[in-house]
């Protein structure tokens, strides 16, 4: 599959998708939200692939915002399905991807590039990243799911003040508020994040696709976590990678998980 915006490859298990658009400093567009979501969809159905990676182009920015340009004349039924539209697409179904996704922060994540960051499973930093919404800045507010998973990350306050003074943070205050788990130099960055996709893969893909899910209910509306724990605890038992992990431990070798 060919991409305008995007680069996707695969190599060691790991697809990393580079969002490739620097001279806007990888504004999202509608195009490009498209292209993630489809080289998204092609990772989830390879199966060598068992970890995604997304970053952006250049030493600047991860993604520095949408692109203004495309909604700044929207009207309110327009503004609504562009956001309906997004979440759908990309920003839910990276949250949801029954893979693990890493996002690496390079640089500034902004608006909607903070959405995909903290849409992803977690988030590595380099040391010159700078994070923040400043959606009402502009007489907005996020609408990729910013008001709903910063305070998720980060609590109700944090997100409050990140929100209504659409200030930024750098790496080390976004490691302190637990927005991102570790910060590394920018020259480090994706080879720290692949040594942890590493660690990933050498455990059962099935186990961590139901991990996701059993995660992701603790924050729907109307789901029971625990009741999706149980079921999904339950549905391990079938498989075989279940069989290969415990018969491993008991042997006393490491274990060559099928991923079924």
């Amino acid at each position: 599959m060919k991409f305008q915006n995007i680069i996707s490859e695969t190599a060691n298990g790991i697809t990393t998708i580079t969002i490739n658009r620097p001279s806007k400093l990888n504004a999202l567009n509608r195009e490009t939200i498209q292209e993630l979501h489809d080289a998204l969809e092609q990772a989830e159905e390879d199966s060598k692939t068992k970890v995604v990676i997304i970053t952006g182009a250049g030493e600047k920015a991860f993604v520095a915002g949408a692109d203004i340009s495309e909604f700044a004349d929207f009207s309110v039924e327009e503004g609504g399905n562009l956001a309906a539209k997004g979440q759908e697409l990309l920003f839910d179904f990276v949250a949801n991807f029954s893979k693990p996704v890493i996002a690496a922060v390079n640089g500034f994540a902004l608006g909607g590039g903070l959405e995909l960051a903290m849409a992803a499973h977690f988030r590595i930093a380099s040391d010159n990243a700078k994070m923040g919404l400043p959606e009402v800045s502009l007489g907005v507010i996020p609408g990729y799911g910013g008001t709903q998973r910063l305070p998720q990350l980060v609590g109700k306050g944090r997100a409050m003040e990140m929100i209504m003074t659409a200030g930024m943070i750098d790496a080390n205050q976004a490691l302190q508020y637990g927005l991102v788990n570790h910060v590394t130099t920018l020259e480090e960055l994706i080879e720290f994040t692949n040594k942890i996709s590493g660690k990933i893969m050498k455990n059962s893909s099935v186990a961590i696709a139901s991990a996701i899910r059993a995660i992701n209910a603790n924050y729907e509306d109307g789901e029971n976590g625990f009741e999706v724990e149980i079921e999904e605890f339950g549905n391990c038992f079938g498989t075989e990678d279940f069989k290969e992990g415990t018969q491993a431990f008991l042997e006393k070798r490491k274990a060559d998980f099928p991923g079924k």
